[in-house]
């Protein structure tokens, strides 16, 4: 294995703690010798169970090897893989070295382990190569992914030559993109121990639209508007979604992942203590075809934080332009993000301010950088029970009248801080609930 892994050219910068870099350090030493065998039976056994584990995380089934290799292929970030998210696989020398590379990926899809195995006494890469994997939620994975995985893999294996093979990943990258994003729509973000920076794929996000959300039409629409003219390349704004709480603001933003996902948007959510992050994730994605939606979710700022002031240079009034593929989504209980005091108005006086109000000013300029705000209100008596209808008639709940069904409602809501979204949903779970265990 270790002779073909050294020919590669376009992967040839695979992470030296990748599965298939090990695996040929491990053929490596076990076919010098001189290495001792318990050694190399666990290493074996560790790269095993990695491989087990990543085949658990995206369903991978039948031949674990081979989606192995196929998910390498399409995720790993080089010239060509790059050059076919962009603008397909035109003609160009890379393509000659790509070809170079399949034909040896191919090799590696047939590659014989018997000869380790028999060597070390171990029969687990026999295993792994006619897996039986247990049924599993589609919580629980990407089954997108883990689709598209399989189904090039199953082709990948037929293929007679490292021509079609080059076709095969080069449509798949034109279609689907390469890397994480080309398989994934949300994500978090995560700081190396080295200052870098990896995207972390979201899986298991509520499978909710917009229509879902009862009520809040204008809402919306000014929301798909402003979202549409994104991922359509037209001029756009910035947004802030703003107002009470469990009113359906993040709701929204989730919602925006599932309808507009397969037209190339992606989610990277960031938390507050991540905004030195900000530029080193712009700079990672301003290149890629896809359409960035950086979400701030639950955003604001007590007296004394400052960490508004990076951002709001990040967003607009840096040198560097903000990127055309990138927007800037932020959801909070403030329409001003700053948590202002009467003091602010005083500042001449008592923090020697040569103009007045100055520090007012400056704390309303960060929601200036919102193009698009949009303001969610708590609903009103006739839009709350219109949610508490809708939503139970969702779940499935008869053999209540709707006027039984609203006077609980209303008790509820008072107990549970007043009329919302959340507070419906959370009546019709309570309700559900009771129901299921007979109560």
């Amino acid at each position: 294995m270790h002779r073909l892994t050294d020919q590669l050219i376009l992967y040839s910068d695979l992470p030296g703690d990748s599965i298939l870099m090990r695996l040929a350090e491990i053929c490596r030493d076990a076919a010098a010798g001189g290495a001792e065998k318990s050694a190399l039976i666990h290493r074996c056994h560790r790269e095993v169970k990695r491989l087990l584990d990543l085949s658990t995380t995206y369903a991978f089934d039948g031949n674990l090897w081979q989606n192995y290799l196929t998910f390498v292929m399409v995720t790993h970030l080089n010239s060509f893989s790059l050059t076919c998210e962009q603008r397909g696989a035109h003609d160009g020398s890379v393509n000659r070295i790509a070809e170079h590379d399949f034909a040896l990926f191919l090799r590696l899809f047939t590659y014989d382990f018997g000869w380790l195995e028999e060597a070390l006494g171990i029969d687990c890469f026999t295993v792994l190569t006619h897996y039986r994997a247990i049924g599993k939620d589609a919580v629980m994975y990407n089954r997108n992914v883990s689709e598209r995985i399989r189904a090039l893999s199953a082709k990948i294996e037929k293929a007679p030559d490292a021509g079609a093979v080059f076709a095969l990943v080069a449509d798949h990258l034109r279609v689907c993109g390469t890397g994480l994003f080309g398989m994934n729509a949300a994500f978090r973000v995560r700081e190396q121990t080295d200052g870098g920076i990896d995207f972390i794929a979201i899986n298991n996000l509520d499978r909710v639209t917009l229509d879902d959300l009862v009520g809040y039409d204008i809402q919306k629409k000014q929301l798909r508007d402003n979202v549409e003219a994104f991922v359509a390349g037209r001029p756009f704004n910035n947004t802030l979604l703003y107002g009470d709480a469990g009113t359906g603001k993040s709701t929204s933003v989730k919602a925006l992942v599932n309808e507009y996902g397969p037209r190339g948007l992606r989610v990277i959510e960031l938390y507050k203590h991540q905004f030195p992050l900000l530029s080193a994730v712009i700079a990672q994605i301003k290149k890629r075809r896809y359409r960035f939606v950086i979400f701030l979710d639950d955003l604001s700022f007590d007296e004394g934080e400052v960490q508004y002031k990076f951002l709001k240079a990040v967003i607009e009034g840096g040198l560097e332009s903000r990127p055309d593929n990138v927007m800037i989504l932020a959801t909070s209980n403030r329409r001003h993000l700053i948590r202002e005091t009467w003091r602010d108005r005083s500042d001449m006086e008592h923090e020697e301010d040569i103009h007045h109000s100055d520090t007012v000013e400056e704390k309303l300029s960060l929601a200036g950088r919102f193009g698009c705000a949009i303001r969610y209100g708590s609903p009103d008596r006739q839009l709350w029970d219109a949610m508490v209808l809708e939503l139970a008639a969702r779940q499935g709940i008869t053999g209540v009248d709707a006027e039984s069904l609203l006077r609980e409602a209303n008790r509820f809501e008072i107990r549970h801080g007043g009329v919302s979204g959340r507070t419906a949903q959370q009546f019709i779970n309570q309700l559900a609930g009771c129901a299921e265990a007979g109560e």
